[in-house]
């Protein structure tokens, strides 16, 4: 057994048992180093929060035991494909590599697919079910709010 078997295997029994105690088929390993550094399952159940998946519990953990740094060039390897949200944050994260088990085309029957988030992402801001819009407000007599910050970052 290969390594990133190994990895998934654990996210995959992490989800097993987050079934069993009530939870979403979801649990994701973070792997730096070839260490295991943090794990985490779905626990939207618990907290009604519908940011509280698997990999971005898991990332939170890493970053709270390890610092920040330590995702970067990590691994993550999870038993479901990571939904947009969650991808983005790896990629936000430093995250270099994702693995997972089960695919959206697996999920779909039990409806556990994001793949109509994917799809409804790749079409422009106006075909979107949500509505999303830039209205670029300014306050008057107030520094731009991005140059402000530049010039802090500069200090």
């Amino acid at each position: 057994m290969t390594d990133a078997d190994r990895f998934l295997c654990e996210a995959i029994e992490l989800a097993h048992a987050n079934v069993e105690a009530g939870g979403r088929p979801f649990g994701a390993v973070v792997v730096g180093n070839g260490q295991v550094i943090a794990t985490g399952v779905n626990e939207t159940h618990k907290s009604d929060d519908v940011t509280d998946h698997a990999e971005l519990l898991a990332i939170r953990a890493a970053v709270r035991a390890h610092g920040s740094e330590a995702l970067r060039g990590s691994a993550v390897y999870a038993s479901g494909h990571p939904c947009p949200m969650c991808l983005t944050a790896m990629r936000l994260a430093g995250v270099s590599e994702v693995v997972f088990a089960y695919s959206n085309e697996d999920g779909a029957p039990y409806s556990l697919s994001t793949a109509h988030i994917y799809d409804e992402l790749r079409r422009p801001f106006s075909e979107h079910a949500m509505k999303i819009a830039c209205v670029p407000a300014r306050i008057g007599g107030r520094e731009d709010l991005y140059a402000a910050w530049s010039r802090r970052q500069a200090k």
